[in-house]
């Protein structure tokens, strides 16, 4: 894939938009960093997605798809087409969840003013009611190759897209977690359609699918990366910080440090 384009900050701050999105649009699929033709034939098409809360998003949810291109890059079985973020929806009532709106539009902002391969969906986030990551993911496979029949080889065949979950290690430690994922979706996600986990500090991936049947089972379906350059940024801790008054310069997109506070999100009710 090119390179990132070299982005101006002085240029992202005028020209970025703060006004929060809203869902009376209608639902469109987003595709414009798909490719339409493979580079190279020989490797499986995969495109990721990232499911969670990105209440806000982080540098280090960017950095997860950038280490995952470098992974893929180096290897010759899979040709990354590109990666898409999926905010849960509002009925996920998690604490400290701001409004999909919100989160839909600070995903966007960092994607835009930092990537040139990386999109949002917004169709998880309109859902009245919570989608399993099993779900999500059979959205994906509807919209990438039920509806638009995979991709094209350079000889003008189509070829069926991968699907794969980009998630971190603390994701797949709550695979364990008594009544939290059903075993047939873990064996849908993890069996049918594979995960590619970015192994945190503190976590044991490689541990824990030793020790996780279902995991265990589908384990040529678990791809494990580790980070050279440890970045333990959470969300969590972003909005402790904002809930504080503490600074959360350079640990996020200036455009959206900026959008938190023109939103006066994640502070304490007055």
């Amino acid at each position: 894939m090119s390179s990132p384009p070299a982005f101006s900050m002085s240029t992202a701050y005028t020209s970025v938009d703060l006004t929060p999105g809203t869902f009376d649009d209608p639902y469109e699929f987003p595709t414009q960093y798909l490719p339409k033709v493979m580079k190279d034939d020989s490797k499986i098409p995969l495109v990721l997605v990232a499911c969670g809360s990105f209440s806000p998003i982080t540098y280090l949810h960017l950095r997860m798809f950038e280490m995952a291109q470098d992974h893929f890059k180096e290897r010759n079985e899979y040709e990354l087409l590109t990666g898409y973020y999926s905010p849960v929806s509002d009925s996920y009532m998690k604490e400290g969840l701001a409004m999909a709106e919100h989160r839909v539009s600070m995903c966007k902002l960092a994607v835009e003013t930092t990537s040139n391969w990386l999109m949002v969906d917004s169709w998880e986030p309109r859902q009245k009611t919570y989608q399993r990551t099993a779900v999500v993911l059979d959205h994906f496979d509807n919209e990438l190759n039920t509806i638009r029949g995979g991709i094209l080889t350079s000889k003008g065949e189509k070829r069926k897209i991968r699907i794969m979950l980009l998630a971190g290690g603390d994701l797949i430690a709550s695979f364990g977690h008594p009544g939290v994922w059903a075993p047939d979706d873990l064996h849908h996600i993890v069996g049918y359609y594979g995960s590619v986990i970015i192994e945190r500090t503190g976590t044991d991936v490689y541990g824990f699918l030793l020790s996780h049947d279902i995991l265990y089972q589908h384990r040529m379906n678990v791809t494990v990366i580790k980070q050279l350059i440890h970045n333990d940024i959470s969300s969590t801790k972003i909005r402790l910080f904002v809930k504080r008054g503490m600074s959360i310069k350079y640990l996020l997109p200036n455009p959206v440090i900026d959008y938190i506070h023109a939103h006066r999100l994640y502070l304490p009710p007055k």
